[in-house]
């Protein structure tokens, strides 16, 4: 069993935690996982499937319930192989790990938030976030990594043609 006490690792080390993670994840499902050596377009890496579709994975980590966001100029939500791996790490437990296609944030909500700054004084660049509460945690289920790798398994085979 792997340490658990997730407040000893600094920020940097428990994103580089969930991106090995979930690697593994992947390749424990039989999938290839290629690495990029520089992350300058906002993809952790790079999953194959046994029917040779490769898809984009972003990582993201959060200790409890939070906000993590990516930049709209790296995450293309029109992107049909772009999926959100995201890992949520409560002390004590191994972490929730979610696959979150991009087309979540299609039709924002309350946890997949949709803000463009774009009002007078405000600086920030474009992005897409995810904002965890406890109160909305739950929706949250429908995108948990042992349901969604399966749903991502299927759609490989319901979309090969002969």
């Amino acid at each position: 069993m792997p340490n658990t006490d997730w407040s000893k690792l600094s920020s940097l080390q428990l994103g580089r935690y969930a991106e090995y993670f979930t690697k593994m994840e992947f390749a424990s499902y039989g999938c290839d996982v290629y690495t990029s050596e520089v992350d300058d377009h906002g993809i952790d890496f790079i999953v194959k499937d046994k029917n040779d579709r490769f898809c984009e994975i972003q990582v993201k980590s959060l200790r409890g319930t939070n906000y993590v966001f990516m930049k709209k100029s790296k995450f293309d939500i029109t992107n049909k192989n772009l999926y959100l791996a995201l890992l949520v790490f409560n002390g004590g437990k191994i972490p929730d790990v979610f696959l979150i296609p991009a087309q979540a944030w299609e039709v924002p909500n309350e946890i997949f938030v949709d803000r463009n700054y774009d009002k007078p004084g405000q600086k920030s660049k474009p992005e897409y976030g995810i904002n965890i509460s406890e109160k909305n945690y739950s929706i949250l289920e429908i995108f948990k990594f042992e349901d969604s790798i399966n749903d991502f398994l299927k759609f490989e085979k319901d979309n090969i043609s002969f």
